[in-house]
Parts: structure tokens; C-alpha cells; sequence
């Protein structure tokens, strides 16, 4: 019997992806076993560790149920405001998720309908997607329905009542692939860069889905502005993804990607870049990007073409940057200027704004911020990781009142770096 849409598989499957997802929970649990930073087992999870439950200040231990943290008041409300209806028990067999589609917009239901309908297509489901910036990391947050995505994780995190608890209580799940040190304050989450960007507790440490460092309640996710729906998972069941991507792509409406989410790493396949940040996003565009070997990007030429300007800006000349974000680095620069402190910037140690790259070259760590081009790099040999640097602080206070944000303010520093977190009007 058919069941499409809203993640509802076909019978014939489920048994399939079941087994599949235990025979892969050995090399899982491997890759998260209890070690030194090890955090207490939520009820219902593997002993060996792979789902742990979140211990920040906010003091949800190991307890049922959708806790709600009492997070500072930049988070914008404590997690009982971004509160949903909880999951219930694990209903339905577990899904294989085989091929990622996604768009820098939202994906109209007759779409999301006409891949449910493709031969070979055995389950979809829909969930809102982008990234956002965070103590240095670009991080691949996802806006779900609890009770539907779990069904879509490794078994060890499908079967942990509490992570999906967790998150329908407005708490964010998060993959132990992302490094601790991102916890900010510990046991929370800043989701963005800007200093009123909410801190969300860490509800727990949970294997995921390829391609999401992170995931929400669809409430929370409106908080975020993460675009709705732009994203959509599919299972092909029995069938390998290439006997049936073709197909799928033949149906996508414009603005659409697709990736298959077995491979490590999609070289040369075109992949879509949506940075969240309220007025950021619509300032800054969205892309599509090819990803290369090297950890170097190739964006979409019409993108490039309608954002990336090449202008004269105070103390560092020409600069090559996002059209949305010149106006308020010219702003900041000028007022640099203006209070005697030109000489604080080296125009011989500016290292650039638009280089659409990997962080670090490295595909694990998203997309570097200089890929749009919000961002800049100044003094660079003063100013290296992981040390307090050497950039005057009168510099940074302009940047920021200016809507930077700084990565000395990071748990893993940056101080060369500062970045358009927020829209700042300019007269």
C-alpha cells in the first residue's frame, strides 16, 4: 500500500530501513563512545553513549519529558515559549534518508507531492533548513516536527524518547560531531552571531541526518527565521539513489538542489547556501554553490553577479564584498577614521572579504562567511586563533555598533575576523 508525503513510508520499506539503521549502529556508537567529555546517557539510548542528555545551567539533567530551560535573556524567552505539541512514543518504522533536496526558497506542496509520487520514492519529508554563524562555525540548523524526523535518525537517536522531548519543548538537539567548545555558555547554543541572538539549551547530543549539525521545533525555527520548508528528505527504499535521482530532478521547480546523502562529500554537485539572520538573509542573497576537492566553492554566476561589488572604502582601498554589507563596513571605517584610530588598521594585513571557501577548507565545518562576503580579515599576523590578538578594542566597539560581529568574542577566538551579523541603517 502507497503512503507518501509527510514522511509516511510504504510497508514494504520499512523492514528494509530498519535493518539497515542496526546494521550501522556499531560504526555510530564507535564515533561517540563515553570518553572524557562523555555527558550522562538519556533513558531509553544506547550504554554505550551515543545519545547523552544536556546538563547546562539550565539544570535538565536526565529527567522525561519536554523540559524547558531557563535560558538568559537574550535567548528571547526561556524554551517553554518556543514549546510545541510533544511527540508521543516512536511511531511507524525508521526511514532511510537517501537524497537531500534543497532551495533557497520555500518548496511548493505540488512539488514535495510530485517526488513523493516518483517510482522508486518510498517516503518525504518536508523540513525547514539553513545555516547560521556560530563561535566560529557555520552550523546546518534544520526546523522539524519531532514526532516525524526521528523516524529519519540513526536507531540510537530514533528510539531516545527524551532527545525528541527535548526538542518539542523548544530545546535544540545537536550531532556529536560538532565540537563542545561551541557550547555558549555552557550548555547552550548560541544560535547566531549577534549578541541578542537567542542561547537555546543543549536539550541533548544525538546522531542526526547528513547534512544537519542541528535541529529545532518548527517554532523555534520561526524565531530563527530559518525559511519554511525549503528543504525536503527522501527515502528510495530498496533502490539505490541513482536509479532514481534523475527522475527526482525532473520534477524539482527552479532554484532546487539535490544531494545524495550516502557519499562523504558531493564534490562538483551544485548544493544551495541559505544563511539565516533576519534582515541579513534578505540583504545578502541566497546561492547555489558547486563544492571542490580543494574546500574551495563556486557560487552561481547570477548571484555573484547581482552581490559582489568591487569598491573604494576608507584606510584598506579597494575591497571586493557583498553589496549588502558595504555600506556598513564603509560606515564603520569612516568612523575608524573620524576618531584618530586609522593607523590601528594595517591596509598590508587585510586578508580579504569575498572567498567563497569552506571553513578552514574543511566541508565538516560549513561554509566560511567570506563565501557571501560579510566578512573581513584584518591585521592577520597579530591577531591568529585561539588568541586574545592584538586588535585595539576601540576598533571593535565601532565594528560592532556598526552590526559586526567579532570572533574575539568566540570560546575558540578569531579576533581578525568580524562579520555582518545584523542590518544597521545607514544615513
Amino acid at each position: 500500500m502507497r503512503r507518501g508525503g509527510r514522511g509516511r513510508p510504504r510497508r514494504r520499506a520499512g523492514a528494509t530501513a530498519f535493518l539497515a539503521c542496526a546494521l550501522a549502529l556499531p560504526l555510530s556508537l564507535a564515533g561517540c563512545g563515553a570518553g572524557r567529555d562523555a555527558r550522562p546517557v538519556a533513558s531509553g539510548t544506547s550504554p554505550a553513549g551515543a545519545v547523552t542528555a544536556g546538563t547546562g545551567s539550565g539544570g535538565e539533567g536526565s529527567t522525561g519529558g519536554a523540559a524547558a530551560s531557563a535560558e538568559p535573556s537574550s535567548g528571547g524567552g526561556g524554551a517553554a515559549s518556543f514549546a510545541v505539541t510533544g511527540p508521543g512514543p516512536l511511531d511507524g518504522p525508521l526511514v532511510r534518508p537517501d537524497v537531500l533536496v534543497t532551495s533557497t526558497r520555500s518548496i511548493p506542496a505540488s512539488v514535495r507531492s510530485a517526488v513523493d509520487r516518483v517510482t522508486g520514492v518510498t517516503a518525504t519529508e518536508p523540513l525547514s533548513l539553513s545555516s547560521l554563524s556560530a563561535n566560529g562555525r557555520t552550523i546546518a540548523i534544520a526546523a522539524v516536527d519531532p514526532a516525524r524526523f526521528r523516524r529519519w535518525t540513526p536507531v540510537q537517536s530514533a528510539q531516545a524518547q527524551e532527545v525528541w522531548d527535548r526538542v518539542a519543548g523548544g530545546e535544540v538537539a545537536v550531532d556529536p560531531s560538532l565540537p563542545r567548545r561551541l557550547e555558549d555558555p555552557k550548555g547552550y547554543l548560541r544560535l547566531g552571531a549577534t549578541e541578542d541572538a537567542p542561547d537555546v539549551h543543549i536539550g541533548a547530543y544525538a546522531p542526526l541526518v547528513r547534512q544537519v549539525s542541528a535541529v529545532v521545533n518548527e517554532k523555534r525555527g520561526a524565531q530563527l527565521g530559518v525559511p519554511a520548508h525549503n528543504a525536503l528528505l527522501v527515502s528510495t527504499g530498496d533502490l539505490t539513489p541513482s536509479k532514481v535521482t534523475a527522475a527526482i530532478r525532473r520534477v524539482l521547480g527552479p532554484d532546487t538542489t539535490l544531494q545524495t546523502l550516502a557519499l562523504e562529500f558531493n564534490v562538483d554537485v551544485l548544493q544551495t547556501a541559505v544563511l539565516t539572520g533576519g534582515s541579513v538573509t534578505s540583504r545578502v542573497g541566497t546561492f547555489s554553490y558547486t563544492p571542490h576537492a580543494d574546500g574551495t566553492v563556486t557560487p552561481e554566476r547570477s548571484w555573484v553577479r547581482a552581490y559582489i561589488r568591487t569598491e573604494e572604502v576608507p584606510i584598506l582601498g579597494s575591497v571586493t564584498c557583498n553589496k549588502g554589507m558595504l555600506p556598513q563596513l564603509r560606515a564603520a571605517l569612516t568612523e575608524v577614521v573620524r576618531q584618530g584610530l586609522a593607523d590601528r588598521i594595517h591596509p598590508g594585513e587585510y586578508a580579504g572579504c569575498y572567498y567563497p571557501r569552506f571553513i578552514a577548507n574543511d566541508p565538516a565545518k560549513g561554509l566560511s562567511l567570506h563565501s557571501w562576503g560579510v566578512a573581513v580579515d584584518l591585521n592577520v599576523p597579530g591577531n591568529q586563533r585561539g588568541t586574545a590578538g592584538q586588535m585595539d578594542r576601540r576598533v571593535v566597539a565601532i565594528f560592532k555598533k556598526w552590526g559586526f560581529a567579532w570572533g574575539g568574542d568566540w570560546r575558540y577566538t578569531d579576533p581578525m575576523h568580524f562579520e555582518m551579523a545584523k542590518v544597521v541603517g545607514v544615513g
